[in-house]
């Protein structure tokens, strides 16, 4: 921790902004890291639970998948369950809202990462420019310097480039929790796709009775439809 300390000194002012992204990314991919591990641990007992049930009553499954909202698979199954009488083009209307809403909330994070890759370095840069002025400005070049105003010169150009090499270690830490969180999201995006069409599937087959819509237009359902599509298919 002192030698972490005396770096931070001798690279000079740059370096307190560094060492601020530095912590701000670490601190955030320790929060995006709990919650994936909340999703992904959780998640496909939740979606199998939710099938299941919704092949035998729609209302368990929204029960189901009101108990999970606090996560966001909990959330999107439930979009569609909890709508009255919907026909399969609003249900999948729901789901695709929904789904919208949580990947928005999985890129969280992912701006900040971005702009911590694309600043860090420049900010090294930055110091490291700055601590060879002040070394070349202190060396008496025209007067001939001596063997020790060399050796401090060396040691300033070392001390200078220490701002590069922390916005560098910086922003390739930053790149990789970068690319570890959009390859979950991508995932993510795919198995959300993939339950959301299997519980449609489920709903066009076992619950949708188009017959049963009123011929006027107005997509209401009889009283019959309405018992059908509400569950009272389930004893079947």
């Amino acid at each position: 921790m002192a030698n972490l300390f005396e770096l931070v000194v001798r690279g000079g002012p740059v370096m307190v902004p560094i060492m601020g992204f530095s912590v701000a990314t670490v601190a955030t991919a320790l929060e995006r890291a709990w919650f994936w591990y909340r999703l992904m641990a959780q998640e496909d007992r939740i979606v199998h639970d939710v099938l299941e049930a919704a092949r035998e009553n729609l209302a368990s499954a929204q029960n189901i998948a009101e108990h999970a909202r606090d996560l966001p698979i909990g959330r999107y199954l439930l979009a569609p369950l909890r709508l009255r009488h919907p026909t399969p083009e609003t249900f999948r209307l729901a789901m695709e809202s929904a789904g919208d809403k949580e990947f928005v909330q999985m890129q969280k994070g992912d701006k900040f990462l971005e702009t911590t890759v694309a600043v860090s370095p420049l900010l090294g840069l930055l110091g490291t420019v700055t601590g060879l002025i002040a070394t070349f400005g202190s060396l008496n070049i025209g007067g001939g310097g001596t063997t020790e105003q060399a050796t401090q010169a060396a040691a300033g150009i070392g001390e200078a480039l220490i701002t590069t090499a922390a916005g560098m270690i910086v922003a390739i830490m930053a790149l990789l929790v970068f690319r570890v969180l959009v390859t979950l999201q991508a995932r993510q995006m795919d198995y959300f796709s993939e339950v959301g069409s299997e519980l449609e599937l489920i709903y066009r087959q076992t619950w949708y009775e188009p017959n049963l819509y009123e011929a006027d237009g107005t997509g209401d359902l009889g009283e019959e439809g309405k018992y059908l599509v509400s569950g009272g298919m389930s004893d079947r």
